[in-house]
């Protein structure tokens, strides 16, 4: 059984966690986060407002999410997995991988959008989060399918409900999702080369190679 993949030496996945809490904790005392004119207000990606320079949206809407329940699943993914892509990667490796997956995850949708006609304010972790499990997914790649108690076959599943719940449901941003979990498996494929005995070391190893 896969356990949890967060503790106190992940501080960069437990950072990212507060920061989402207190942006949500803003939004519902500041209009809502299920009012879409406030989401879209305090940084929510839409592509007429990203087309017209605002391209912060492309940051800020990672952090931001449509009621509780959208912020709920999202961290609790974030919980068992975050951690352990931190432990393969390190932190900064972990943190690359995270914010340009959840940029390219909005930059993916933003295109696919704009190319469809089918426009609407996105907000969300997931983009970013499909990049944690896209990278993990070519980190078990290199290691021959298991990585301590992770293995391929749990990432490969999950990543496949994952998708194949988003496409079954209305009102979610599948190519953000695609575009993600893309993102982050071909950055972890520059990032990251296998877990060698001197990346074992420590944390401030990782830190120090980049």
């Amino acid at each position: 059984m896969m356990e949890l993949g967060i503790g106190k030496k992940n501080y960069v996945a437990i950072s990212i966690i507060v920061v989402n809490i207190i942006y949500f904790i803003f939004l519902e005392t500041h209009g809502g986060s299920e009012n879409t004119m406030v989401m879209l207000k305090y940084g929510a990606a839409f592509p007429e407002n990203i087309k017209n320079g605002e391209y912060y949206r492309l940051v800020t809407s990672m952090f931001m999410h449509f009621g509780i329940e959208h912020i709920v699943n999202n961290m609790l993914i974030l919980v068992l997995l975050g951690g352990k892509l931190e432990d393969i990667l390190g932190h900064v490796r972990f943190f690359i991988i995270y914010i340009l997956s959840g940029i390219l995850a909005n930059i993916g949708s933003d295109w696919f959008q704009t190319y469809t006609g089918d426009v609407a304010v996105s907000a969300g972790a997931s983009g970013a989060i499909f990049g944690i499990v896209g990278a993990l997914l070519y980190a078990l790649l290199v290691n021959r399918g298991r990585i301590k108690d992770l293995s391929i076959q749990q990432i490969a599943i999950s990543l496949a409900l994952m998708l194949y719940t988003g496409f079954r449901t209305t009102g979610v941003d599948n190519a953000a999702h695609v575009a993600g979990a893309a993102a982050g498996f071909i950055l972890c494929l520059i990032l990251y080369h296998g877990n060698k005995k001197e990346e074992l070391q420590s944390d401030e190893y990782y830190d120090r190679i980049l």
